[in-house]
């Protein structure tokens, strides 16, 4: 991965607080795949397509009024970034509020997403990584291996 990648990832972010389905979609492409996890696993595990993804996406936000995210680390993992970080959530219709840890791995081809994996513990999408996240970390709370 590059330095423009680890940027579009956290560009996808900031889509996503700002709820902007089509601006979230114009950094990945046509083959896209969203596996989400827990609470944005609303109707499905894995969306394909610009499509099924606006659907899930619009799904999600419809569900939860709040759906925010705070980054504590980007790491580039090679093959993949990892965006390590925080997800505070309130449901639309319960208000039940809920703060957690939240990870994202996201692969890119030619400076395109083709698939965002969620997961809700930092433990197990390192895991998932192959613990490969330790290579090169950058942001307001990264940590040495």
């Amino acid at each position: 991965m590059t330095a423009a990648d680890v940027e579009i990832v956290r560009k996808g972010v900031e889509a996503w607080n700002q709820r902007d389905a089509k601006l979230w979609l114009s950094y990945a492409a046509p083959e896209i795949e969203w596996l989400p996890a827990g609470p944005a696993a609303v109707e499905r595990s894995v969306y394909r397509g610009y499509d099924e993804v606006a659907r899930g996406l619009e799904s999600v936000w419809q569900t939860w009024e709040q759906f925010r995210f705070e980054e504590s680390d980007v790491r580039d993992l090679g093959e993949a970034v990892l965006w390590l970080g925080r997800v505070k959530m309130k449901g639309a219709a319960s208000h039940v509020e809920l703060d957690q840890e939240f990870a994202v791995r996201t692969v890119l081809r030619a400076g395109k997403v083709v698939m965002v994996q969620a997961f809700l513990a930092w433990d197990d999408a390192l895991e998932a990584a192959g613990r490969e996240g330790r290579v090169k970390s950058s942001g307001p709370d990264a940590k040495a291996p």
